[in-house]
């Protein structure tokens, strides 16, 4: 073998190797960020809040503008619909700062009881994020503000309303679907899981968001 075959082989090989490498390693970032990865994770313990996720220096693939950093209240104004129907803000319980799995974790957001069935209705207007299957939350909505900085979060849900899709505009009192225990709730307790998550514009529905109590703003007057 010449030299110069000898060169061309070393680099057809790097080549290769390289290759193996970058596909390999590309599957294993397809994984972490996958449908499987993404369903075994609560939204409230994604991540960090955002404003601390900046704060501690972590890199980013996208660019933040200033103004995207810290994310402001939901919407002011009037206060959400409750979104079961035939649930008075006065027979709501605060269970934002609940324990759960022993203590592990808060609860950061507030469960509504009501009979199996009992129709769910859009809290506020918005757009239809996601509509995602995950193992503890089951069929889940995740609903995006107008102005992109606030997700309403469903979950447990029996069914959803006929013909709901991912892109699709929807406004307050609007169906979603129904009151049911999927995922890891209590057959004996069907309920909606109702979270609210302050974001960024320009974040997935996944990312780093900083929960608030649904509570004050369902009973506000």
């Amino acid at each position: 073998m010449g030299a110069l075959d000898r060169i061309l082989t070393i680099v057809v090989t790097a080549t290769l190797t390289s290759a193996a490498w970058i596909v390999a390693g590309g599957t294993v970032l397809e994984g972490a960020r996958g449908a499987s990865q993404i369903g075994k994770t609560r939204p409230a313990e994604a991540a960090p809040s955002p404003r601390s996720f900046f704060e501690a220096g972590t890199s980013s693939t996208r660019s933040l503008d200033t103004e995207d950093q810290i994310a402001p209240e939901p919407q002011s104004g009037a206060a959400l619909m409750v979104p079961v129907l035939g649930i008075r803000p006065s027979d709501l319980t605060d269970t934002f700062t609940q324990s759960r799995e022993g203590g592990a974790r808060l609860h950061e957001a507030i469960d509504i009881m009501a009979p199996e069935g009992t129709t769910i209705v859009s809290a506020n207007p918005g757009t239809i994020e996601r509509l995602f299957l995950s193992e503890a939350g089951g069929k889940t909505i995740y609903i995006r503000s107008d102005d992109r900085r606030t997700i309403y979060y469903y979950a447990h849900l029996k069914d959803y309303a006929g013909g709901l899709r991912e892109g699709q505009k929807v406004r307050r009192g609007q169906r979603l679907g129904s009151v049911g225990y999927t995922g890891n709730a209590d057959p004996e307790a069907p309920h909606l899981h109702f979270a609210i998550m302050r974001t960024t514009p320009g974040a997935e529905w996944w990312e780093p968001s900083t929960p608030i109590s649904p509570y004050p703003l369902l009973v506000r007057r």
